[in-house]
């Protein structure tokens, strides 16, 4: 948030800016927004914040343009509200909100996820009669997600102390000494057979 900022500049930016609430009707999506929110994941929106409440605030520029909350904004007109609190970051460039507009959506796409954890969530929320629906993941996720712990539970317990080996026939020497670096490189250890 405040690179490239001078000092001047980073000392007035440490503060955060405080939370405002804007009319609903008065926010602008971006037109260029590439992130694309479907009817039924709008719902989804909708009902997590019936749920939890608006616990994520709506970035806008300094003229009521949205750089990231489309869906919420989306959620909250399907809701009936006529207000939602807002984060103004008018300090940022023209360039700076478009390129955020794409990272705020793409970030949050490139973590992963812990399958144990999310498993041993998943059943512990639903024994407490929690709606698992709320947590975004449809039935067919959830039962992937716990489905892949298990296969992975069952291939340590079969695996446990056997070694594989597999051959694989390069068409040259030097196409075998790329893969044997490949391989390597991924930690995997490995030794050429002539044959």
């Amino acid at each position: 948030l405040i690179c490239g900022l001078n000092p001047q500049q980073k000392r007035e930016h440490m503060n955060l800016p405080p939370y405002k609430m804007a009319n609903v009707d008065s926010l602008i999506p971006y037109a260029r927004n590439s992130r694309t929110h479907s009817d039924s994941q709008v719902a989804q929106i909708a009902a997590s914040i019936k749920e939890f409440g608006f616990t994520n605030p709506v970035l806008v520029d300094g003229e009521h343009g949205i750089i990231a909350g489309h869906g919420r904004v989306l959620a909250a007109r399907m809701l009936g509200m006529s207000e939602v609190p807002v984060i103004e970051l008018a300090h940022l460039t023209e360039a700076q909100k478009r390129a955020y507009v794409i990272a705020d959506n793409k970030l949050a796409l490139n973590a992963g996820w812990d399958f144990e954890a999310l498993k041993i969530e998943f059943e512990e929320l639903s024994a407490a009669g929690f709606d698992l629906s709320l947590t975004g993941f449809g039935e067919a996720e959830m039962a992937s997600a716990m489905g892949l712990v298990e296969e992975q539970e069952a291939a340590q317990s079969l695996s446990a102390g056997l070694q594989y080996r597999v051959v694989i026939d390069c068409e040259s020497e030097q196409h075998q000494a790329l893969l044997i670096q490949q391989l390597e490189d991924e930690g995997l250890s490995c030794r050429p057979l002539i044959s």
